[in-house]
């Protein structure tokens, strides 16, 4: 940790840093965990959008969802609380359907966020709409057409034009995590906590979508988020074809044969 940044994490806090450890923060920032002479210990995390993913987290602290608590921030620099990590088992995946069915619960005016965000180099734009077909088309599947190979862009553009016989028009615009994978999900001693957002309003089938990508939640939390409205089967590969994209945007062909399942699952 530089000498500027842990003379700034102790103006902030108040409290003299006594160590710090680089933690795993994904591939896009940095986080380490810092203890302080009052006995706490801490988050902090480096970034150009923290500022952003602070208001998102005390969105999500509005709607009772369990999520570390922001305890200052300032320029690239936010501090969060930090709680032991636990493994996951099935009480703990039962809070998580708990804690996301809270989310969701929470609901918007329109789709979308007050900003745009980010993930490293892929803008993710947040602009309202109030038809969630037009937001998923115009504001994610094409948003990073410009970074994509030219026939998978042409094969977006075609599936877009049948996205209103696909999706719902107007669906609850729940407040979503927005990058929900089990690397975004702290369990702890209280149960599943959700870290590192990128929020808006959307279609909540987003999030679980998501979470079934990259792994499969137990029964327990499934049990305890709910029951799904009918036909979630054949959106979730429409809404898994969104982080897809992104992540052959950001890391390359070896996810390509992730978006080609997804566009083959839909008829594109």
């Amino acid at each position: 940790m530089a000498e500027g940044l842990l003379d700034k994490v102790e103006r902030l806090m108040g409290q003299p840093v006594t160590g710090f450890t680089p933690l795993h923060g994904g591939d896009l920032s940095e986080v380490y965990k810092v203890d302080l002479t009052d006995g706490r210990t801490v988050a902090i995390k480096l970034g150009a959008y923290v500022d952003a993913e602070a208001r998102m987290l005390r969105a999500i602290a509005q709607s009772g969802a369990p999520c570390p608590t922001v305890l200052a921030t300032q320029g690239d620099v936010l501090i969060m609380t930090l709680e032991q990590e636990v493994p996951a088992d099935p009480s703990g995946w039962a809070s998580l359907g708990r804690a996301l069915r809270q989310l969701h619960d929470t609901m918007g005016t329109h789709y979308g966020w007050e900003q745009d965000y980010a993930f490293g180099p892929a803008i993710i734009p947040n602009a309202p709409r109030h038809s969630w077909p037009d937001f998923w088309g115009e504001q994610r599947l094409l948003a990073l057409a410009p970074d994509l190979p030219g026939d998978v862009v042409k094969r977006l553009e075609t599936l877009n034009k049948r996205l209103p016989d696909l999706l719902p028009a107007h669906p609850t615009p729940s407040l979503l995590h927005g990058d929900l994978w089990t690397g975004n999900v702290l369990f702890t001693l209280q149960g599943g906590k959700l870290i590192d957002p990128a929020c808006y309003y959307g279609d909540a089938e987003v999030d679980l979508a998501m979470l079934h990508l990259f792994g499969a939640p137990g029964p327990q939390f499934i049990d305890s988020y709910g029951a799904l409205p009918e036909g979630w089967q054949m959106r979730r590969a429409l809404y898994q074809l969104w982080p897809a994209l992104v992540h052959l945007r950001l890391f390359g062909a070896g996810y390509r044969d992730m978006v080609e399942k997804r566009l083959k699952a839909v008829g594109s």
